[in-house]
């Protein structure tokens, strides 16, 4: 009777949680259709903010390209506006096995996510406009005349832009894994170089054959990832210091 009553319980806690998951997954997507909805609606002025400046003109070589544009604006609109939202829900989903301390400290992790997300975007976009763009089209210098595609314009924007968004997001992450133990300073000092290197190939990949343009590119993530080792240290004294008061009150 006794293995019957545990086996139910935990079939009833499964179910509770999986039930809760879904309730979270399901005010996720309520809110990126939402936000989907939104950026269709906006994507007009939307689009005209990403072209108005531009020193040439874009062209459409078949009309699926602007039905492709319009729906890829929609999405990295409703991608940004969700991230709040899916931190929060998943927040809300582990919330009940943190104890008071960890639910307020992961909570302030939710606007910081969204605020870098934020950030690593507006800075991907200030590089692409301000050296990317024009030291490639200097390179043509006249010599051939331009057409630019509406759909490889965006292309080549956003794969310049996601990846800085995606990127800013190392220091929270760090912390993060520092908290759980995954990492700690020392190794994230250890492995330095091996991140310098991997983060340089990430700015050629995403700078044009330029020195100066992925140095431009490259010399931000590396600030990141040292800026990471900064906030590691700091989650992971505090995590020590909690570690050593724990340990003196069992004591006595």
């Amino acid at each position: 009777m006794a293995t019957n009553k545990i086996s139910q319980d935990i079939e009833m806690n499964v179910t509770d949680h999986l039930t809760e998951l879904r309730k979270r997954i399901i005010w996720t997507l309520v809110f990126f259709i939402a936000f989907f909805a939104a950026g269709l609606y906006y994507v007009r002025p939307i689009q005209g903010f990403f072209v108005n400046d531009l020193p040439f003109e874009l062209h459409m070589t078949s009309p699926g390209e602007i039905i492709w544009i319009v729906f890829t604006i929609a999405s990295l609109i409703a991608i940004v506006g969700t991230l709040p939202i899916l931190t929060l829900q998943i927040w809300l989903f582990v919330k009940p096995a943190l104890t008071p301390k960890e639910t307020r400290v992961s909570l302030s992790y939710i606007p910081a996510i969204f605020l870098l997300f934020i950030g690593g975007l507006a800075f991907g976009y200030l590089v692409f406009v301000q050296f990317i763009l024009p030291f490639l089209l200097s390179l043509n210098d006249g010599m051939f005349n331009e057409i630019f595609t509406v759909e490889r314009y965006f292309r080549f924007l956003f794969r310049v832009t996601i990846p800085f968004a995606v990127l800013f997001e190392i220091p929270i992450l760090t912390m993060f894994l520092t908290s759980l133990g995954i990492v700690n300073p020392v190794l994230l000092v250890k492995i330095r170089k091996y991140a310098y290197f991997v983060l340089v190939i990430i700015g050629t990949i995403i700078s044009p054959p330029d020195f100066i343009l992925q140095l431009v590119v490259a010399v931000p993530l590396i600030v990141l990832y040292e800026v990471s080792i900064i906030l590691s240290r700091i989650v992971y004294r505090n995590k020590l210091k909690n570690h050593q008061e724990y340990m003196e009150k069992e004591e006595e």
